[in-house]
């Protein structure tokens, strides 16, 4: 008998690839949204996602999908949970692996499916098609919990940046406010910030302290890990 390849009688689900894709523009962090061009759900925002091809991995999938529909080529993107709810798309039973990813916002130049592409603060989300709703308040979870256990904003801040722009992103993620001092001291003892340059003689004392990340040391810890407490 000869061999058949993906050749089996039992009904099976459809796989697909979802991608939330979180930005910071130093105040407060964005999530991009594609407008939904067709049913289901057209008219409405979800995540850049789509169906698996039978020669690609989820992961593959998820980056096809990101460049096409948003120019992001090459994003590091990683899973953090698969949604199997039998009615969560209405043309057919689908399975959707789900990605997220920490970007630049200037990294995002739209690409050919991208007419629609559209970055949105957390309190201007709309109604998200599909169960996507439920996906961001799990991928804002798995956020919070990571910024706890790995150094955050490298992947999110401009080269150079500020404590202050640094200690934004952190009160943006976890929805707190930190004491200025406490902060600046905690992240200065993680030895991952180097500064630009000395701050220039007779500058105003609140002309901000220029930083960068150290990049061996920010991997370093990456690859460690490590537990932030304030």
């Amino acid at each position: 008998m000869s061999e058949q390849n993906y050749c089996y009688k039992y009904p099976h689900p459809s796989v697909t690839a979802d991608c939330v894709i979180f930005g910071f523009d130093g105040v407060s962090i964005k999530v991009l949204l594609i407008e939904r061009g067709v049913e289901p759900f057209k008219g409405k925002w979800a995540f850049p996602g789509g169906f698996m091809n039978m020669d690609e991995t989820a992961e593959e999938c998820a980056r096809r999908e990101l460049e096409e529909e948003t120019g992001l080529r090459d994003a590091s993107v990683e899973q953090f949970y698969t949604f199997s709810d039998v009615r969560r798309d209405p043309r057919e039973r689908v399975i959707t692996v789900a990605h997220y990813a920490l970007v630049k916002l200037s990294e995002v130049k739209g690409g050919d499916d991208a007419a629609s592409a559209r970055w949105f603060a957390m309190d201007e989300v709309p109604s998200l098609a599909f169960d996507h709703d439920r996906i961001l308040r799990m991928a804002l979870n798995r956020l919070k919990e990571r910024i706890c256990f790995e150094p955050i904003g490298f992947e999110l801040l401009p080269e150079v940046f500020t404590m202050t722009e640094l200690q934004n992103l952190y009160e943006a993620i976890l929805e707190v406010t930190f004491d200025r001092r406490n902060f600046y001291n905690k992240m200065l003892k993680l030895g991952i910030l180097m500064e630009t340059e000395p701050r220039p003689d007779g500058a105003a004392r609140r002309t901000p302290t220029k930083y960068r990340f150290n990049a061996e040391k920010y991997a370093e810890l990456k690859q460690k890990g490590f537990r932030l407490e304030f």
